[in-house]
């Protein structure tokens, strides 16, 4: 008997190993798989023509116009590409920002050829105001006071911004300013022109980070004085991060959105196990740029790519923005 029992001790210890041992097997029992599904890709659309602009800061990433833009994303869509992002540049910037609820702007335009061509294809769209305002902030300023930004005129504009990409066709509404009630002034505006199967995607939990770097430089949005630490979350805080969602959730979020993703994989976790509505994670330009850093230096090999979209699925996240979209597919085609 004793025997029989050391026995079964020896199989317990070594059925892990044998699980391991290949990699059909590792692949078949792997508890999170990283689809080409699960990811959105970010674009930045600028005015004009026959525009790309290659961000030295994101190696790979590029500004586009609407035609270029179109040119480029054709083949990800034909490799399986569901959804993209698109954040948009304007020719000219004034203090209210208002070239971002133009019809003609970037973004409207690029909607409207995407949706013409890929009707199919998810497109979500950034609301926010700062690529737009020549101070870089997310909303008009107070000036009589040390020039925060006046929440509620900028949840104003934040609906009109919306609804000039309704129009154009948008999925989703992508409201990223981090203002105050700013999801239940979408909806009303949206509601208000019949757009309500338009749905909101929220940077609910969007923490003022350092990651954010090669992103202001891709989105030519870096504040002109002063930061966004007024508006944006302490990293130092979590269970804050739960009211932000909560609130989101309230006035009508359909999904909400943790910001940045590795070093906040704890938000993730939390905001997945309360919520049952999905779960977004930006897996930033900060990161993205270190790893390609990282791996143009051949400090680490690619398999990095798909262990760091792993992590931020295995934390909880339904769906990753990611400026890795490429990459995955080029290295592991649809499915990881």
């Amino acid at each position: 008997m004793a025997s029989n029992d050391k026995k079964l001790r020896l199989d317990l210890v070594n059925r892990p190993r044998r699980l391991r041992k290949k990699k059909a097997i590792r692949d078949m029992i792997a508890e999170n798989r990283v689809s080409i599904d699960d990811l959105i890709y970010p674009y930045f659309i600028r005015s004009g023509s026959d525009v790309i602009k290659p961000i030295d800061a994101m190696p790979g990433i590029s500004q586009f116009s609407v035609d270029t833009f179109f040119n480029d994303l054709a083949p990800l869509v034909e490799q399986g590409l569901r959804s993209i992002i698109l954040f948009g540049i304007p020719d000219e910037k004034n203090e209210e920002g208002d070239g971002a609820w133009s019809e003609n702007g970037p973004v409207p335009n690029a909607i409207r050829r995407v949706k013409k061509e890929f009707s199919e294809l998810v497109v979500m769209a950034d609301v926010c105001l700062c690529e737009y305002t020549d101070h870089g902030h997310c909303g008009p300023l107070d000036k009589e006071s040390d020039g925060h930004v006046i929440n509620d005129q900028a949840c104003e504009l934040y609906g009109r911004v919306a609804v000039a990409y309704a129009q154009a066709g948008a999925d989703f509404v992508a409201p990223s300013g981090m203002m105050d009630g700013m999801v239940a002034s979408i909806r009303e505006a949206l509601d208000d022109e019949d757009f309500d199967e338009t749905a909101i995607m929220a940077y609910s939990a969007k923490y003022a980070s350092n990651f954010y770097g090669p992103f202001r430089e891709a989105a030519e949005s870096l504040p002109q004085f002063g930061d966004r630490r007024s508006y944006q979350m302490d990293p130092a805080n979590s269970r804050e991060s739960m009211r932000e969602v909560s609130l989101d959730l309230e006035e009508g979020a359909d999904i909400v959105m943790v910001k940045p993703a590795l070093a906040y994989l704890d938000i993730v976790r939390m905001v997945r196990d309360s919520v049952d509505l999905p779960v977004a994670a930006y897996n930033v330009s900060g990161e993205y740029s270190m790893i390609k850093g990282a791996i143009a230096n051949g400090w680490v090999s690619e398999d990095i790519i798909l262990e760091t979209l792993t992590s931020i699925k295995r934390s909880g996240a339904d769906l990753i923005l990611t400026y890795f979209v490429k990459d995955f597919l080029r290295v592991y085609g649809n499915h990881s």
